[in-house]
């Protein structure tokens, strides 16, 4: 016997927007959010000086100093959703949050980056002057899902995922394990990353970053022929998974349900794409789900815009599908948030099966001849009515994950 899970809040924050609503009605404008970033232009030998910001997130006062004083920008982000989440899932303040049935499973690339450099002077300046008791907490991976356990006081069991790109889509398939095994009955799921620069020198030194800096209304371009690499961008999504019985004795308001969760690794390079391990993961979470590729109706690809993710993707999705899969990519509005991608991803995917409309990929003119022959939804949206949507991250370390969705019926 396995539970069902089903998705009853959501909290977002997004160069989209920081409700559902805003970020899923911003998809049909048809506009990237990418913009020329000046901080950028001080950095010598540095490609790119694009990013895409998250424009309307705030603190709220009730978040005094001494609970600010353990989080950077990627923890308030993250803490701010989930509150956000658990209130639209009308379980803020819920004792059930306390009583240990239920957990966090929640990631990020990295913690916040200003806190490492304050260790980083320790070491240069040869004094400690910047650090203090939150300096650590605030640098480290699991700071996203510490902060969360600790804000709400939850005692159920804590996943730390900070597995680069999947760190989104990782806390979110774990949280569904462990709901599904009958572990926890709720579960605060997601992932979060904040901007910097250091960020974008990763990708930078890998030449993966668009360099079209006086166009950033045209990058990045997923599975274009002329795309040039991604653009790095921020924010948090938060999803309160709970057990199907759970949700439905209390009266609550099922978004979708979760039908299926695969994860794997390629074993073979720690950033080029295995194409094969791809195609594997997508097949394990149909079978985790019990469907065939057939019943899906639409894929959320990953969708960078660099060429060999796009082609080592596009080409495993045919090898699964073998057919004309309609596809697109919402990295070409937001960038690639990172550790937040899977999870502003499955937020949006949901919102999308629920409403019957997909975004197109933007910035797709002219697809990539070496891609995968697949339905790429372009220049404008798709009205698509299915039962089945799947949701694929992946990440360097070669770390695959996809996501069955199921649009929710009793």
């Amino acid at each position: 016997f396995r539970s069902r899970v089903v998705i009853t809040g959501r909290g977002i924050t997004s160069p989209l927007g920081s409700t559902v609503k805003d970020a899923f009605e911003r998809l049909k404008i048809y506009k990237n959010c990418v913009e020329h970033w000046e901080k950028l232009d001080e950095y010598e030998r540095l490609n790119t000086s694009l990013g895409a910001f998250v424009k309307d997130f705030e603190v709220p006062e009730r978040f005094t100093r001494k609970v600010k004083r353990t989080m950077g920008n990627v923890a308030l982000m993250a803490v701010v959703t989930a509150e956000e989440a658990l209130k639209d899932a009308g379980l803020l303040g819920d004792e059930i949050i306390t009583n240990g049935r239920t957990g966090v499973s929640y990631g990020s690339s990295t913690g916040s980056l200003d806190a490492i450099l304050d260790f980083y002077s320790m070491c240069i300046d040869k004094e400690v002057k910047l650090l203090n008791s939150g300096s650590y907490i605030k640098m480290m991976p699991q700071t996203t899902a510490v902060n969360i356990s600790l804000y709400f006081q939850t005692h159920g069991r804590l996943i730390p995922t900070s597995t680069a790109c999947t760190s989104g889509s990782m806390g979110i398939g774990y949280a569904y394990e462990a709901i599904k095994d009958g572990y926890q009955d709720v579960m605060i799921a997601g992932g979060a990353e904040e901007i910097h620069p250091t960020q974008v020198g990763v990708f930078d030194t890998l030449y993966a970053t668009s360099s079209k800096n006086n166009t950033p209304e045209l990058t990045p371009s997923p599975f274009d022929k002329n795309r040039d690499g991604l653009v790095i961008g921020e924010g948090a999504g938060t999803l309160i998974l709970e057990e199907y019985e759970h949700a439905k004795a209390r009266g609550a308001e099922i978004y979708a349900e979760i039908a299926g969760f695969a994860t794997n690794t390629d074993g073979t390079h720690i950033t080029n794409p295995n194409k094969d391990m791809m195609a594997e993961v997508m097949k394990q979470a149909l079978q985790s789900a019990g469907v065939s590729a057939d019943e899906i109706g639409y894929v959320n690809a990953h969708g960078t815009g660099t060429i060999n993710g796009d082609i080592a993707e596009s080409l495993a999705t045919e090898n699964v599908f073998k057919r004309e899969v309609p596809i697109s990519s919402i990295k070409s509005y937001t960038g690639h948030t990172l550790g937040a991608c899977g999870a502003i991803e499955t937020i949006l995917a949901v919102e999308m099966m629920n409403k019957k409309w997909f975004n197109p990929t933007l910035n797709l003119k002219e697809i990539d001849e070496n891609c995968g022959k697949l339905d790429y939804i372009q220049n404008e949206g798709r009205a698509i009515e299915t039962e089945y949507v799947m949701t694929n991250n992946f990440a360097f370390g070669g770390i695959n994950t996809s996501i069955i969705l199921k649009k929710f019926s009793k």
